[in-house]
């Protein structure tokens, strides 16, 4: 039985902590908020709540994997609800494709913007099974090590085509090319600077569907958070780690400035470069900044939305109408990127959705809010060229005993990676 101490509770932290926890060994989390669950919380107010951070996931059997590798099946707890819409786009010369969950669907709802578009849509996702096999067996659901991938591996991470250039190359229709360039756009990542490999998720979001908490995502956090106890994980909140304690190249403990926990192991689920002694082995990488966020209470009728609707343009904006409110209201999220020279509602209102006589309550967050709220940004590393995903530390680092997990420790943000990270992470360690 090693001595494991998780730093971060956010759903990496949790993931981690449950899995290692039933693996046999003695956990202890360390969160420095109040609360456990970081981008996988929820907001509140005057009785709406929202989703602080993602509202659906791709990939449910990483949830699943999750719970029934730490104790019980996921089904007993909560309810995995499949989107029949992934999203819809509108674009700026006032044309729309909602993108349903499944490739016939697809075809379809492409044609609708012009004849052909659906076949060059789906043999787009199609030119990524390759890719997605590859990562799958190579990289997501196996331990790896930058020095030394498989030749399979270091092929695909070693191209120089940029995902910008792979969308100009397939699609002559501009709309396309910003329906699959989104999902990293809306991460905060430059196109020019993402490797074409990464624009895989449009693969996954089709193959596997997108999928929600009946309740709201938070409720997956709750959840594990009630599965520490069962697992016996000892939970420290308010807890901030300054640094780990390592002598003769392994780490021995983690420094809570004046305090510390020892340990045999470390699974690091925050930014590394939080980590003094982390953080030169991550000079060379920058976080991906979170966008301004708006939580919106609304009275009366709302305009009837999908799940998701990105709103094209500069700002681009992002609603999200997930949320819970009561009776007669609705709770919506919005996100906006771009140039944001003006209140996100009026640039809402300008592309045709103008809900500001109904708000009744708002809670805006800057990117900076979120960063200081979750110790970190939740969508981890910028994407700075093909050498960003061997400048990341994960699932093992330089520091013997040492691992880390999360969005920083993955080549995306979403809830799918962040898990598969942790699943890593228990496989590195191994049982007691």
């Amino acid at each position: 039985m090693a001595r494991v101490v998780v730093v971060g509770g956010g759903y990496a932290g949790l993931a981690s902590s449950v899995r290692l926890a039933k693996l046999g060994h003695d956990v202890t989390l360390l969160e420095r908020s109040p609360t456990l669950g970081g981008a996988l919380g929820r907001v509140e107010a005057d009785g709406f709540a929202w989703d602080a951070g993602p509202t659906w996931t791709t990939l449910p059997a990483v949830v699943r994997d999750l719970f029934r590798k730490s104790g019980r099946p996921v089904e007993r707890e909560l309810d995995l609800v499949p989107l029949d819409v992934v999203r819809e786009h509108r674009f700026a010369d006032g044309t729309r494709v909602t993108v349903p969950a499944t490739r016939a669907a697809q075809v379809a709802a492409f044609d609708e913007l012009g004849p052909g578009l659906g076949r060059r849509w789906v043999d787009h996702v199609a030119s990524y099974t390759d890719t997605w096999e590859t990562l799958r067996r190579e990289y997501l659901e196996v331990p790896w090590e930058a020095a030394a991938p498989s030749r399979p591996l270091a092929a695909l991470l070693g191209s120089r085509e940029t995902l910008h250039r792979r969308l100009r190359k397939v699609f002559r229709d501009e709309r396309l090319a910003l329906v699959a360039g989104h999902p990293a756009v809306a991460e905060g990542h430059d196109l020019r600077n993402v490797p074409a490999w990464a624009g895989v998720t449009a693969y996954v979001e089709q193959r596997f569907g997108a999928w929600t908490v009946e309740g709201g995502m938070a409720r997956l956090a709750d959840a594990l958070a009630d599965r520490l106890g069962t697992r016996g994980v000892t939970v420290r909140t308010g807890t901030t780690a300054r640094d780990l304690v390592v002598r003769e190249g392994r780490v021995v403990a983690v420094d809570l400035g004046g305090d510390q926990v020892d340990a045999d192991v470390v699974v690091v689920a925050v930014d590394p470069r939080l980590l003094p002694t982390l953080a030169r082995h991550v000079e060379r990488t920058m976080p991906a900044i979170p966008p301004v966020v708006a939580h919106l209470g609304l009275e009366g009728e709302a305009p009837h939305l999908p799940h998701e609707v990105v709103l094209h343009g500069d700002p681009l904006l992002v609603v999200r109408t997930g949320g819970r409110a009561p009776d007669g209201a609705s709770a919506w999220t919005v996100h906006g990127r771009g140039r944001l020279a003006e209140d996100m509602l009026r640039a809402l209102a300008r592309q045709g959705l103008d809900v500001r006589a109904g708000v009744v309550t708002r809670v805006d967050r800057s990117p900076r809010d979120l960063v200081d709220a979750w110790n970190g940004s939740p969508l981890g590393v910028l994407w700075q060229g093909r050498a960003t995903v061997r400048q990341r530390l994960g699932p093992t680092t330089p520091v013997a005993g040492v691992f880390a997990a999360g969005a920083h420790a993955t080549p995306g943000a979403g809830l799918p990676y962040v898990g598969l990270s942790a699943a890593l992470v228990a496989q590195a360690v191994g049982p007691a």
